[in-house]
């Protein structure tokens, strides 16, 4: 199967150590690189408040749609040894970290084992995701969960905000 016929796969990009926007930037790059898959296009980076332990980093965030013929334990593989390469040690639950990949949805597949669940259990609760999936997605129907639209936040306090590109290092 050429990846033109593959899945369509979004994955929410996150980072709050280590010059964050780099991060994202770079990991988008990977993603491209992925074997039997190809970046359709990703959103621009977002800033969102830590939801985990106090005295974090705010977090850069940002969602990618991949085009990809990979199943989907091959692509969390993948998607786990980007993470490997930025340094990201599992530690501390939703602690700082220097890169985080998560498969929020493998087409309209829904997916439910001990190493993968899609879509992703809390994808529509967390405006860092709902407000970029929305940007490059914004007719998705969200498996088992209805239309993307109505879990967009209400007004502009919702914890997310656009970000400026910076230069590359």
């Amino acid at each position: 199967m050429s990846v033109a016929t593959g899945v369509e796969v979004f994955v929410g990009l996150g980072s709050n150590l280590e010059r964050p926007q780099q991060q994202v930037h770079r990991a988008l790059q990977e993603l491209d690189g992925l074997p039997d898959s190809q970046l359709l296009r990703h959103s621009r980076m977002y800033g969102s408040a830590p939801l985990g332990p106090a005295g974090q980093p705010d977090y850069v965030n940002a969602v990618a749609l991949l085009r990809t013929t990979l199943d989907p334990h091959a692509l969390l593989d993948g998607l786990q040894a980007v993470e490997g390469r930025h340094g990201r040690t599992r530690g501390e639950r939703w602690g700082a970290r220097t890169l985080d990949l998560d498969m929020l949805l493998f087409g309209s597949a829904q997916i439910s084992t001990p190493r993968l669940e899609v879509p992703h259990p809390q994808l529509h609760r967390r405006a860092f995701v709902v407000v970029p999936l929305h940007e490059i997605a914004p007719d998705l129907e969200l498996p088992g969960l209805g239309p993307l639209r109505s879990y967009l936040p209400a007004g502009d306090d919702h914890g997310v905000w656009p970000l400026q590109a910076q230069p590359d290092d």
